[in-house]
């Protein structure tokens, strides 16, 4: 009988044989406690906000299954790219991680056995490492916006990741290096393939085939839809796929690679609540397995980046669907369906137009919306300007020129057309735009105009705000007066803000499946308060479904930015 690690090693051929299905994590032995990594994240606590070597500020939630870098104003350690080497240094790990290496060797390898292999960890990739420096919007715009310092600083993050890398396998001689980075949403990458390529693809070739070079297997963690450089990642030198998201269609990604990568995954975050009962666990497992291990070269296990469901009733029964699977017969599949994959299509800044461009493109209001589209700020004020100087009314340049370019690129962005760099950019401009329309555009009381007004934010025990944020984008490119109540919300808080401001929609978000039941509670407390039937109230984020959303008597679910707007739009057009 094949052990753990054999199976893990015959999935990594071709045309290996493993007898069975991995059970998760079985075949690794995680190393969290080698000097590096002591060295690094060793006053990093659940419970805890704490300070890393390289100066961010980190919150690690009790409920939540990984720390989140707290890199807003003041807490940035990087405020200005153009001048990063004067607050970016790197932890001197050659220097403070010396000692201790013999005893981690020995434990490691104690605990490892003959049966596992031994799998280093390295968290905080390139990408990752970037934004915790200066945050996720400044990370993506200034890609755009300062492309040679960016190189700059990835080529210094990545020096020390070879550092770093060489250090973990000439003192621990693993048999794995388990490296994170995240490189997109469950729907989409955070910027064009393309731009993942010019910026990201090169240093990791050099990050992964170092790896490979020392004989050492090179696993990758990215719970992200990254269909469109799946053959990227296999290009340079990435054998495992870890965090692999069912959202990324994974038999057909089998059918493609044809044995070239090991996806490990396909049990995301929706299953890991504290309410799944046995009953929904092994249904939503037994399917996982049923739809993916025949196509082979499959791990099945929990998305996140390290071993355990947040709540541990999960894994039980995840690995009892396994070895209920394990037990039966299974022969090779031959009838599976062709199953297309989403294409990621043209750039909404390509030369190419679209049929309604090129109509529009000769007009004032279509050269206003092409060019937010295209995020040209200084043209787009120019042209603004000129219109207002020749008599145009303010709220028609709002509404056919700037909303029609947002909603245009909010299209593109569902559509994987457009991606979240764009949308920021455009959202910069957006402002600049509205700033200097606001004085034409005030109603009899002098007060600006707008359809409608909306309260949003992460509710209570959540502090991601990258999705909320885009869609607080969206609303206002929409002409929606917003009000921000940031992260980590409590239920009344939402009801307050609705009552207080008169806003005719509540926009909660959840990254976390711990704090999805706080959305319950702000539609509860909204009966409460007497305001439920005066406001319509909007869900989404990772974790949420349109199940969920009719479970806890939302009204509107909403898996994107974009159509979180468009309904937002017809909501308060209607009233």
């Amino acid at each position: 009988m094949q052990t753990p690690k054999e199976i893990f090693l015959e999935l990594l051929k071709p045309d290996g044989q493993p007898e069975r299905a991995l059970k998760q994590y079985e075949a690794l032995h995680m190393c969290l406690y080698d000097p590096i990594n002591v060295y690094l994240r060793g006053n990093r606590k659940r419970g805890t906000v704490s300070v890393d070597r390289w100066g961010t500020t980190i919150s690690f939630p009790e409920d939540a299954p990984g720390a989140i870098p707290m890199n807003h104003g003041d807490l940035a350690v990087c405020h200005d790219i153009t001048r990063w080497r004067e607050t970016v240094h790197a932890p001197d790990i050659a220097a403070n991680c010396t000692e201790g290496w013999e005893e981690c060797r020995k434990k490691a390898r104690e605990a490892t056995g003959s049966d596992k292999l031994l799998a280093s960890f390295m968290g905080t990739g390139i990408f990752e490492q970037c934004h915790f420096l200066m945050g996720f919007e400044d990370t993506l715009t200034n890609l755009y916006e300062h492309p040679t310092e960016m190189h700059e600083l990835i080529e210094y993050i990545t020096e020390y990741r070879l550092t770093y890398v060489k250090l973990l396998i000439d003192n621990l001689r693993p048999d794995v290096i388990f490296s994170h980075d995240d490189w997109g949403t469950k729907n989409a990458l955070f910027m064009n393939p393309d731009m993942w390529r010019e910026f990201f693809k090169e240093p990791y070739r050099r990050f992964y085939g170092y790896i490979r070079s020392c004989g050492c297997i090179a696993i990758h963690h990215a719970d992200s839809y990254l269909v469109p450089i799946v053959d990227d990642m296999a290009e340079i030198g990435i054998q495992v796929w870890q965090g692999t998201l069912p959202e990324n269609d994974i038999p057909a990604l089998q059918r493609h690679l044809n044995g070239k990568l090991v996806l490990m995954g396909g049990m995301g975050a929706a299953i890991d609540r504290a309410d799944a009962t046995p009953e929904e666990i092994l249904a939503y497992a037994r399917n996982t397995l049923d739809t993916c291990c025949a196509g082979g070269h499959f791990i099945p296990s929990i998305t996140y980046g390290l071993p355990g469901a947040v709540f541990p009733h999960i894994d039980r029964y995840i690995d009892q669907a396994i070895d209920e699977y394990n037990a039966k017969l299974h022969m090779p599949r031959y009838d599976l369906p062709p199953v297309p994959r989403r294409a990621v299509g043209k750039s909404s800044v390509s030369a190419e137009k679209r049929p309604e461009e090129q109509v529009q493109e000769g007009s004032v209001f279509g050269s206003i919306a092409s060019a937010i589209k295209r995020g040209q700020q200084k043209r787009l004020i120019t042209l603004i300007q000129k219109a207002l100087d020749d008599g145009v009314d303010a709220q028609d340049i709002l509404s056919q020129g700037l909303i029609k370019g947002m909603n245009e690129l909010g299209e593109d962005f569902s559509a994987n057309r457009a991606f979240v760099p764009e949308m920021l950019i455009a959202a910069r401009c957006m402002a600049a735009a509205t700033a200097l329309l606001k004085p034409y555009m005030v109603d009899a009381g002098g007060k600006t105009r707008s359809i409608g007004r909306a309260c949003m934010g992460t509710v209570r025990g959540d502090m991601h705000d990258i999705g909320k944020n885009l869609v607080k984008i969206m609303f206002e490119g929409s002409g929606i007066e917003v009000i921000d109540l940031g992260t980590d919300v409590p239920p009344e808080k939402f009801v307050e803000a609705a009552a207080e401001n008169d806003c005719r929609i509540v926009a909660c978000a959840s990254l976390l499946t711990t704090t999805m039941e706080e959305m319950r509670q702000v539609v509860e407390l909204a009966k409460q308060a007497g305001i439920r039937e005066k406001v319509t109230i909007m869900i989404g984020g990772a974790p949420i479904s349109q199940s969920f959303c009719d479970e806890i008597g939302a009204d509107i679910y909403a898996p994107d930015a974009a159509t979180a707007a468009r309904d937002a739009v017809k909501i308060l057009e209607k009233s």
